[in-house]
C-alpha cells in the first residue's frame, strides 16, 4: 500500500476551489457536530479528530489553523457536553486548541517521514500526554474537577486514535482512487 501512496504528490495539495470547499465542509462539520451532537462525547471526539487529520493532509496550513478552534467553540456555545462543567472548559480552551495544533503538527511531520498509522499513534499519544499533563496541573490547583482527568486523559488518546483510523481508511480510499486514475490516464 505504501507504494501506491508514494505515487501521490505530497503534500496532497488541492487546487483553490476544492480546497475552499473542503475547508468550508470541515468547518461546518467541526462546529455543528460539536454544537448539535453533545453525547456521546467519544463519538464527537472521534469525528472531530478524523476531520483534523484530514485537514492536516488536504488543506494548506493557513486554512487548517481556524479548524483547531471550531470544535471547542461549538461545545462552549452549546454548553451541554460538560453541563455545569462548562466554566471549567473555558480555562481549558487554549490548551485544547494547542493540543489540536500539536496533533496536526506531529502527525504531519511524521506522516511524510514514516507511514500514516505510526504517525497517527505518535500524534494521538502526544495530544493525550499534553492534555493529561495540563488536566493534572489544573486539578492540583483546583481549577477543574477530577472528571477532567478522565475527559482529558485516556479518552483523548482513544478518540484521537479512532479518528486517525477513520482518516487512514478515507485517505487510503482516496490514494487508491488517485492511483487508479493516474494509471488510466
Amino acid at each position: 500500500m505504501l507504494q501506491k501512496t508514494q505515487s501521490l504528490n505530497f503534500p496532497v495539495i488541492l487546487s483553490a476551489p476544492p480546497s475552499i470547499l473542503v475547508f468550508i465542509g470541515l468547518s461546518v462539520l467541526l462546529f455543528s457536530i460539536s454544537f448539535s451532537l453533545s453525547h456521546p462525547q467519544w463519538l464527537v471526539g472521534i469525528i472531530v479528530n478524523a476531520c483534523l487529520f484530514l485537514a492536516a493532509i488536504f488543506l494548506p496550513e493557513k486554512l487548517v489553523l481556524p479548524l483547531i478552534i471550531l470544535p471547542s467553540l461549538g461545545v462552549l456555545s452549546r454548553g451541554i457536553i460538560f453541563g455545569p462543567l462548562t466554566m471549567s472548559l473555558v480555562y481549558f480552551l487554549p490548551f485544547i486548541w494547542l493540543s489540536n495544533l500539536v496533533l496536526l503538527l506531529v502527525f504531519k511531520k511524521f506522516f511524510f517521514r514514516f507511514n500514516s498509522l505510526f504517525s497517527i499513534l505518535i500524534a494521538a499519544s502526544v495530544k493525550f500526554l499534553f492534555l493529561f499533563l495540563i488536566a493534572n496541573i489544573f486539578f492540583k490547583f483546583v481549577f477543574v474537577p477530577k472528571i477532567f482527568l478522565q475527559l482529558m486523559g485516556v479518552n483523548q488518546f482513544l478518540t484521537a486514535l479512532a479518528g486517525g483510523l477513520i482518516f487512514w481508511i478515507i485517505f487510503n480510499f482516496y490514494a487508491k482512487h488517485q492511483f487508479r486514475n493516474k494509471r488510466i490516464t
